[in-house]
């Protein structure tokens, strides 16, 4: 399938922001209005879909799906809408996959961004029309008062330029309820990529949350591990090594799965247990990765804070260096 790149974002672009899980009743007054400034002082005018505020959005996080891709549709088939930023994640963004209009988005490319979840929604839009979309922050993410330079950083070189990202790791991570309480944050020194196997390696990115990604194993929502395919996947503190190890089996085993010639992994939080020495032994307990280059502990996934990957884009490992382009 031809791959499709939306254009780059610029001063005075609209943005939509929609929401396939979970709503704005969810984000505090005080993240909004940082998160509307900072998209204010990036010269993009914001905008809000109809069901992103629904009132019933909190029953079983799985509220009118309907109404849901109707709003991700309006964003996408919108002419004046440069860029789709999801709420927030959740739980069932896979519910309304078969309620979308692929072929219209296949037509109108714009850049689409958000996380965890939005897997699903990122999965399908690749694997159905060819459109990269972007593995970055949330609306709300974008309302983090303090540790959020990093993340604005590597979103804006990812949104508004073409050139290649060579990622470097952040000076510090966390992983608090930073949504709860913007003041009193507990930040921790990084130790950079963890280098589980040495090697080179290049080509297009497939990826995403690792539990979400497997979803849609066995569907046509599943985008292939093309030749030359550089794997990039995270998960949240649910992931303890056990599912972890058995989530990443799950994609040894697909039959495509040979194509795969790198592997990084994003940044586990603390609730998942996972240890570099714990994984080092998962990684290296199975024979289908013993000659890829991996890399891990990577500034992405549910810690903060988080680069932008393009999905379908480009991923270039050589040793502990990784450079991304579109």
């Amino acid at each position: 399938m031809e791959k499709i790149i939306p254009v780059q974002l610029q001063k005075g672009d609209k943005v939509m922001i929609v929401a396939p899980s979970r709503g704005l009743r969810l984000i505090g007054a005080d993240c909004r209005q940082i998160a509307e400034q900072r998209f204010a002082d990036m010269g993009l005018e914001l905008v809000f879909a109809p069901n992103t505020n629904d009132e019933n959005f909190d029953r079983a996080c799985s509220w009118n799906a309907k109404a849901r891709a109707e709003d991700l549709m309006t964003a996408f088939a919108d002419k004046s809408v440069k860029a789709i930023f999801t709420v927030l994640g959740g739980f069932n963004s896979n519910q309304i996959l078969p309620l979308l209009d692929f072929e219209t988005i296949r037509k109108n490319p714009k850049i689409f961004c958000g996380f965890s979840d939005i897997t699903a929604l990122h999965a399908a839009i690749n694997a159905k029309t060819g459109l990269q979309t972007y593995y970055g922050p949330h609306y709300s993410s974008i309302g983090m008062e303090k540790g959020c330079e990093y993340t604005l950083e590597y979103l804006q070189k990812m949104l508004f330029s073409n050139e290649p990202v060579e990622v470097k790791p952040a000076t510090q991570w966390s992983d608090d309820a930073w949504f709860l309480d913007q003041e009193n944050r507990k930040f921790i020194k990084n130790d950079g990529f963890w280098q589980i196997h040495e090697g080179k390696a290049e080509g297009t990115i497939v990826g995403g949350n690792l539990c979400t990604f497997n979803l849609l194993l066995g569907t046509d929502m599943r985008p292939a591990f093309e030749k030359d395919t550089v794997l990039m996947i995270e998960d949240d503190a649910g992931s303890s090594p056990a599912v972890f190890d058995r989530n990443l089996q799950a994609l040894c085993y697909q039959p495509d799965f040979g194509n795969v010639k790198g592997i990084v992994i994003g940044r586990f939080q603390k609730g998942s247990e996972m240890s570099r020495e714990m994984l080092e032994f998962i990684i290296n307990s199975k024979p289908e990765l013993n000659n890829l280059p991996v890399l891990a502990n990577a500034d992405y996934g549910h810690a903060t804070p988080i680069i932008t990957i393009p999905l379908g884009g480009y991923a270039k490992i050589d040793g502990d260096k990784l450079t991304l382009q579109k």
